[in-house]
């Protein structure tokens, strides 16, 4: 017997890739992660039964029937083995749980009993753990059984945050995987059975991802998470294995505020900035009442900076005499009321002011 893992409940899926409000672009594509993840695992082998491999760690309930004596709850040692009252130390890790009551009953037939029944509960798991982080709801480690596929994952973590960017990134231990899993990606895709001890397919690399090898020893596959989501394609659903880390890359947002019709922020895809006019234009314009010649923008330079403004004349860059300016993740641009008294208010409260008060803004993914 095996303790339970983290499951999630599948959720009908919403149209993605669409401009959104902050909450409503987070809950779909977190639906979508949920809808895909109860596919994966009504599909997965590892979730149709198996018998679950210890490892150092582990919590075991072992129980002899008609010998309460002999119960014990023992920790898995880190060099895997574990000590019981009459039969002394011996190597556990390695072994599946069948194979330990199997085991045990074995050694208490030859020294103890005539016919024992020993029953092997695994009642906390520690050795097969992934660590989820990044721009995920709940980061965190997380244990599992088998290998399984990213979408499951990233629904143990409770899905995406709402900065979340366009990237997964999987890192693993060379030789932790079989090697296709990790080659270039620029093979066909297809599926390749291995004689992984999950037993279960791999998909083997294509281009939605890209395989690295790091010089410390580890490899990392990139996943296009807007792939992932939007198609839910099975080549992009990689398997995670026990010990690799999961790392969702966070978005840069870039803000607008004041008179335009779509105030908020855009969420910028990986390694991105955008011209004002972009923004404006994501924005969906000025509104009449817009003063672009007074137009700031509000520029961090670290995260403990304090934000330093910088004046721009936008009815200059839309007609075309002055170029545009380029925003980086965290710049805000604020156009203010052309009847000149949002512009008072905004400067009386500081740049730090208008910053703090994007907390609640609508976030748009484009």
């Amino acid at each position: 017997m095996v303790a339970q893992e983290g499951t999630a409940s599948g959720a009908a899926p919403q149209p993605l890739g669409q401009p959104t409000s902050h909450a409503e672009a987070s809950e779909d594509y977190n639906q979508r992660i949920a809808q895909l993840a109860a596919e994966s695992k009504a599909s997965d082998p590892s979730s149709l039964g198996g018998d679950y491999q210890i490892g150092p760690e582990d919590l075991l309930e072992i129980s002899v029937l008609e010998a309460p004596d002999l119960n014990r709850t023992v920790r898995v040692s880190d060099d895997g083995t574990i000590s019981l009252a009459l039969l002394g130390s011996f190597q556990a890790a390695g072994m599946s749980t069948r194979e330990l009551q199997a085991d045990l009953q074995d050694r208490l037939r030859r020294r103890y009993m005539k016919d024992p029944q020993v029953s092997v509960f695994v009642q906390e798991m520690r050795s097969h753990p992934v660590s989820v982080f990044g721009a995920v709801e709940k980061p965190g480690v997380y244990q599992i059984r088998y290998a399984k596929p990213l979408i499951e994952i990233l629904s143990m973590a409770q899905g995406l945050a709402n900065d979340a960017g366009d990237t997964v990134i999987v890192v693993r231990h060379q030789g932790a995987a079989p090697a296709p899993a990790l080659a270039s990606l620029s093979g066909s895709g297809s599926m390749l059975t291995t004689d992984h001890p999950a037993g279960i397919a791999i998909p083997s690399p294509d281009p939605t991802g890209m395989a690295i090898s790091e010089p410390s020893g580890t490899e990392s596959i990139a996943i296009n998470l807007k792939d992932l989501l939007d198609s839910g394609n099975p080549r992009s659903n990689v398997l995670v294995y026990p010990g690799d880390l999961v790392k969702v890359a966070r978005a840069g947002i870039v803000y607008v505020v004041g008179q335009v019709h779509k105030p908020g922020g855009f969420v910028l895809k990986t390694n991105e900035n955008i011209s004002v006019l972009q923004a404006i234009a994501l924005a969906e314009g000025l509104t009449p009442n817009a003063k672009g010649k007074e137009a700031r923008i509000f520029v961090r330079s670290g995260p403990n900076e304090q934000p330093q403004e910088v004046a721009i004349n936008l009815d200059k860059i839309m007609a075309g005499k002055t170029p545009a300016p380029m925003l980086k993740p965290d710049d805000v641009l604020f156009i203010p009321n052309s009847a000149g008294k949002e512009t008072l208010h905004v400067l009386e409260q500081s740049t730090a002011g208008i910053v703090g008060a994007l907390g609640g803004a609508a976030i748009y993914r484009w």
